[in-house]
């Protein structure tokens, strides 16, 4: 397939070249971080489709994790890298695939190129060192090897005796900036003929109703696709559901005289729910006045990186969905509102700690890292977590041996919970709204399936737990008879392409 065809078609007749089209699969196959895929051209020429940390007890086929992050696989064919979104688990590893020799074009859409530095910035500083001068050397590679791309463009990427590979993004409506991305393949091969292939790879889908986002693009179609699943077995609550739950959980702590702690990453989900937030307080200062207690109610994002990103997101404004765009036009300013208050250095953040535990004025926190891993939220936690005035609000998937999977499972039990090597009783409120996270659920996936012009022929399940992924398929199956589908399934160094299919 060319790269101006407008939908898939069928290869000529023949097997196809050894390597055409091969994906083998470094990531996000045994669980939803880490992802990383490597599709081929040819033996001699592939690209990657994401290069992200391991997080929790989640490792790579190597066994990499997020404490053993070189990059274990052969990069001699890797010819560029395409990123589909600036989360830590689809990015987070650049810098060691740069240390393993990688100088190839970086494409990602107009939105991440901007975002990229900053996270790749603070993931040196937490992770790898703090010297100014090597930051700054990785910085430079990084700006000289990006390539910014519009949405809906092809761009050629590989085009090599004939073969050539392009791919387009388009909106994936998970975070600013997040793309899913088509791949074009052609080979002209004197054994096997003429073959064309379309690939899609879709990264992480957002649902149709995320704040600030437009929904994902319909895709025209593709003859294989690699689709997430994190929550590939759930139903997320709608918009009014979820903005309601979250009313009464700050409600609670109003009464209680508690604060509201919401783990989130710094980038996406603290920007949908300050929009969120904004439009709760405005709608109670309409409907009460100033004797309304979300009057004066203070909303503390407390992370400095988190801060740098709302200015980015403000800055990006062009990109925000017509909705929001609405809102700015009547005068408001979802991103810096009045009540908003942004924490950066660490003083300033220890004073907050220890306020918001010792009184009773109740405050808004919003602070990463999202599954309680590390970062300010712990201070939080630590200070709060054994007294029952506060409430926890978890808005995002909590990844298997993290705090935060922890915690949103024996908290509900009155179980404890192991920070920094204490002990903590879980005694605050704790709650999940699944509806603010900023993926799919299975119904969007199988939405953004259905509306494709072209039906894959072939479907490989990624970037999901086992229970996700095998309740997936199942649906799946059900509901598109002729389609292969996969889960693949990897051997440590042996067999990256092995797959489990119902068909």
């Amino acid at each position: 397939m060319t790269a101006t065809t407008a939908a898939p078609q069928s290869a000529t007749a023949g097997p196809a070249p050894v390597a055409f089209g091969r994906i083998q699969h470094h990531g996000a196959v045994d669980g939803v971080t880490g992802s990383c895929h490597q599709l081929y051209l040819d033996e001699q020429n592939s690209i990657l489709i994401d290069c992200g940390l391991f997080q929790g007890a989640e490792t790579s086929p190597g066994g990499s994790k997020h404490d053993r992050l070189e990059i274990e696989f052969p990069i001699d064919s890797v010819k560029a890298l395409v990123v589909t979104h600036v989360h830590i688990d689809h990015c987070g590893r650049i810098p060691y695939l740069i240390a393993a020799g990688f100088r190839g074009p970086i494409y990602c859409s107009e939105p991440s190129a901007e975002l990229l530095p900053l996270v790749l910035e603070d993931a040196l500083k937490i992770g790898v060192t703090r010297n100014k001068a090597l930051i700054e050397q990785f910085l430079g590679y990084i700006k000289a090897q990006l390539r910014p791309l519009s949405y809906n463009t092809w761009q050629p990427v590989i085009d090599e005796a004939s073969n050539t590979l392009n791919i387009r993004l388009q909106r994936a409506g998970h975070i600013l900036g997040s793309a899913y991305v088509e791949c074009d393949l052609k080979v002209d091969d004197k054994t096997y003929g003429q073959k064309t292939r379309r690939t899609l790879f879709s990264g992480d889908l957002g649902a149709p109703n995320t704040p600030l986002l437009y929904g994902p693009t319909p895709s025209e179609g593709c003859d294989e696709l690699v689709i997430e699943s994190t929550y590939g077995d759930r139903i997320h609550e709608n918009r009014e559901q979820r903005a309601e739950k979250l009313h009464q959980a700050i409600e609670r702590a109003l009464k209680d005289g508690g604060s509201v702690l919401i783990p989130a990453f710094s980038i996406g989900r603290t920007q949908e729910l300050l929009y969120e937030i904004e439009n709760i307080i405005h709608e109670q200062k309409q409907k009460l006045g100033e004797q309304s207690p979300w009057h004066d109610l203070p909303v503390v994002v407390d992370s400095p990186l988190a801060s740098r990103f709302t200015e980015v997101y403000r800055r990006l404004e062009k990109y925000w969905d017509q909705e929001a765009q609405a809102v700015v036009q009547q005068g408001r300013h979802p991103l810096s509102f009045e009540q908003l208050i942004t924490v950066d250095d660490h003083a300033t953040h220890q004073k907050m700690v220890n306020r918001l535990a010792h009184t009773k004025q109740p405050t808004i926190v919003i602070a990463a890292s999202g599954m309680c891993a590390g970062g300010r939220i712990v201070d939080y936690l630590k200070a709060m977590l054994e007294d029952e005035r506060h409430n926890i609000i978890f808005v995002g998937y909590q990844a298997k041996g993290t705090p935060g999977r922890d915690i949103q499972k024996y908290g509900p039990r009155h179980g404890y919970v192991e920070l920094d090597g204490e002990r903590l009783n879980i005694k605050a409120g704790i709650e999940t709204i699944g509806g603010y996270s900023a993926h799919a659920d299975q119904n969007d996936l199988l939405d953004f399936i259905q509306k494709m012009e072209a039906e894959p022929r072939a479907v490989r399940i990624v970037h999901g737990d086992d229970r996700a992924k095998q309740n997936f398929q199942i649906k799946l199956q059900s509901q598109f008879k002729s389609i292969k589908i996969q889960i693949p399934i990897l051997f440590a160094k042996v067999d990256h392409d092995h797959c489990v299919s119902r068909k």
